[in-house]
């Protein structure tokens, strides 16, 4: 019998290397929280808990919950019975991106044990896979200037942030006349506008012929009416991100109609267990699945990027490209040892078992 025997905390700040702006903020640094599970065979399990105003946590409710009622959960727990743990994990109160942490750590040890790499024990077979590359809010020379450098190195999907202001269609016809016809362009405005503004925007992107793959939430994450009404009037798909991060809003979204297209996060959902479930369910009900992340280190992008390994997203949906997983690019360093890497657009995953970490890095 191996029992889970110790859970440590550590808090984590990485510079990045250029700011990360967004409709609802602007970032220079990487927050997280790190965890590392320890079962009695020595093992070492880890998982993330990215910290931003999209989780809804600060840095100290994270860490409180972790070593309070999560970490009074996990301890002492037989890895044996880790499905049943996960399930109970699921239903915790704590905050979605401290059972995301705890949650990714126990899938780490598990596939450990069974001497596997993780993304092979959630049903994955290809260790290396494509993401896209996003670009801040910035101003159309800013942007085509940006996505050339991304396409010279090797990107072939480049995800541009919408600003509520400003014209739109000018900063996605200089990104179309930068990176050329072939390259696949998504747009995300992060609850920019209004329904009706959303409406007018996308049908402008439409008429300038800018060749959009999708629009990532237009609208308030919890304006499903608007959201709904957006995606009635346009032929763009409309994918919804911040509206959806539990079983019970993906049925929402799936009875009203509200957006074809989902996005999945760890850090939304509670980690690996619970994300697993709405890919199943999205795809059962022929959306569109992408897996996507927050700004985070390369212990969470490994533990989602396995899952889209696992899921037939890596290069086939919701288009060219079922995966938004360059949080980890945007940082000047790594805050662990071994696991996962980036190399160019791919993210190749650690052929170790579990996620092939073998520690914390020394601080940046």
């Amino acid at each position: 019998m191996t029992l889970i025997t110790r859970l440590e905390v550590h808090r984590v700040r990485v510079p990045l290397l250029r700011p990360f702006t967004t409709a609802v903020r602007s970032a220079t640094e990487l927050e997280t929280v790190l965890v590392q599970l320890t079962d009695s065979d020595g093992r070492h399990g880890w998982g993330e808990a990215p910290i931003s105003r999209v989780t809804k946590s600060t840095t100290d409710d994270v860490t409180a919950a972790i070593d309070g009622s999560l970490r009074g959960l996990v301890l002492g727990r037989n890895l044996d019975d880790w499905f049943a743990l996960a399930e109970e994990l699921g239903h915790s109160p704590a905050p979605a991106t401290a059972r995301m942490a705890v949650d990714c750590a126990l899938h780490d040890l598990t596939a450990q044990q069974a001497g596997l790499p993780l993304y092979r024990v959630l049903g994955g077979d290809v260790p290396a896979i494509t993401t896209d590359m996003t670009l801040s809010v910035g101003d159309p020379a800013a942007l085509a200037a940006a996505a050339r450098t991304h396409i010279a190195e090797g990107f072939r999907c480049i995800k541009i942030k919408l600003g509520a202001d400003g014209d739109q269609v000018a900063r996605l016809r200089a990104v179309r006349d930068a990176v050329g016809p072939h390259v696949v362009l998504r747009v995300d405005a992060n609850q920019a506008f209004s329904p009706e503004r959303a409406v007018d925007v996308i049908h402008a992107l439409e008429d300038a012929g800018v060749g959009l793959e999708l629009v990532e939430q237009p609208v308030g994450a919890a304006d499903w009416a608007g959201l709904a009404f957006v995606t009635s009037r346009v032929e763009t798909p409309v994918m919804a991100d911040e509206s959806v991060w539990t079983l019970a809003d993906l049925r929402t979204l799936i009875r009203l109609e509200a957006a074809s297209m989902v996005n999945v996060k760890l850090a939304k959902t509670g980690g690996l267990h619970e994300a697993r479930k709405l890919v199943a369910e999205a795809q059962g009900a022929g959306l569109g699945v992408l897996i996507g992340c927050m700004l985070e280190s390369t212990v969470g992008i490994a533990a989602a990027a396995s899952l889209a390994a696992a899921s037939s997203l890596a290069d086939t949906a919701p288009g060219s490209n079922g995966l938004d997983l360059d949080g980890g690019l945007w940082l000047r360093g790594t805050p662990v040892r071994g696991g996962a890497h980036y190399d160019s657009n791919s993210i190749v995953l650690a052929d170790s078992p579990g996620l092939g970490i073998e520690g914390l890095a020394a601080p940046l």
